[in-house]
């Protein structure tokens, strides 16, 4: 049965659900639309393979494109880390047919990735995202496309070392390199972006880049010192992720009286608490971390150092969690790069 939506944009959607089967397109006249929704039905009912432009299914560019239509039209945002793969891949693989994406040419894509200095990891998002965008094109639109070689390629690249888990990350800031870098951005007349105390601010509520640049006014409770983070990032689940944290003084700041002072900097308190590209921040990070000669430093390095700072202060996997915002506990082993001096500081205070 076919159903017709008129978008927006004046366009016309047409969707086809027959015998089990799936298809649906865009149009400008509902003419068109019609005439397509009933060549649709014939071609499923004879038991043809169906999909909805032939055109826009002769390359994987075409693919690709059809895919980010599809979830612009539901209102699914792309990210922009899955945005820049799939530029990478249109841009490297966009005129080859479907059909010639086979097990040979995506390792042989993969091996061209690898030699350009992309890590075990990197290439193995790519391998999913082709993935996805050919089994949404058979899936959606009846395109005629062979997912299968994506897996069996994996096989060979994981065998080959140049598909895997990256290695954990462990990297955690001396106490004098936090030091050091909030002096040189603090002593600097030139920062408009207060870097220093949003560094303070991150290593004191384990927050990313990201969240630190969304919260809000209206989202902070001084009076339980509570702090509500908004769309919390989640693999299963892209928004709506809401999360109210606790304003904990253990990592050496007071995450309080920071905002206090970014208040008392600001002129009103309307929008949101710290107004700045988070870009921007990371920018001036690595910029500053360059200067002072820190090697191999990551803003992100500081969500680490916080959730560390909780784990030395005596906090559970569980209490922590609700700080850091993780669904899975496992996640947070990688958090627990405990210094082993700290443990003289935990015995004593169980000894008190």
């Amino acid at each position: 049965m076919a159903t017709f939506t008129k978008l927006p944009s004046g366009s016309w959607r047409t969707q086809v659900r027959r015998k089990g089967k799936y298809a649906s397109e865009t149009f400008l006249l509902r003419g068109d639309a019609e005439t397509w929704a009933r060549e649709t039905e014939r071609r499923i009912d004879r038991g043809e393979p169906i999909h909805s432009d032939p055109s826009a299914t002769k390359t994987f560019a075409g693919l690709i494109d059809m895919h980010r239509q599809d979830l612009a039209e539901v209102g699914k945002a792309i990210g922009r880390s899955k945005e820049a793969s799939l530029a990478c891949l249109r841009d490297r693989l966009g005129k080859l047919r479907p059909i010639e994406l086979d097990r040979e040419r995506i390792i042989a894509f993969a091996k061209e990735r690898a030699k350009e200095g992309a890590g075990p990891v990197t290439v193995g998002i790519d391998l999913g995202y082709i993935k996805t965008v050919l089994t949404h094109a058979a899936a959606v639109h009846g395109a005629t496309v062979c997912a299968e070689a994506v897996d069996q390629a994996r096989i060979a690249l994981r065998r080959l070392g140049l598909v895997g888990k990256g290695n954990e990350r462990d990297r955690r800031p001396t106490a004098t390199e936090i030091d050091r870098i909030i002096e040189a951005f603090e002593k600097n007349p030139k920062q408009i972006i207060p870097v220093g105390r949003i560094v303070r601010f991150a290593v004191a509520t384990a927050l990313r880049q990201e969240e630190i640049a969304r919260i809000r006014w209206e989202d902070y409770d001084p009076i339980g010192k509570m702090l509500l983070i908004r769309d919390r990032k989640d693999p299963r689940r892209k928004s709506g992720n809401h999360q109210k944290i606790p304003l904990l003084s253990v990592s050496g700041y007071d995450p309080c009286a920071l905002i206090e002072e970014q208040r008392d900097a600001q002129e009103g308190s309307g929008g949101r608490i710290f107004p700045y590209n988070g870009r921007s921040v990371g920018t001036a990070f690595r910029r500053v971390c360059k200067d002072l000669k820190i090697v191999d430093l990551h803003f992100h390095d500081l969500r680490h150092e916080a959730t560390s700072r909780l784990f030395e202060a005596g906090f559970t996997i569980e209490q922590v969690a609700l700080v850091t915002g993780h669904r899975d506990w496992k996640m947070l082993r990688r958090y627990t790069h405990l210094r082993p001096e700290r443990l003289h500081e935990i015995a004593r205070r169980h000894a008190a």
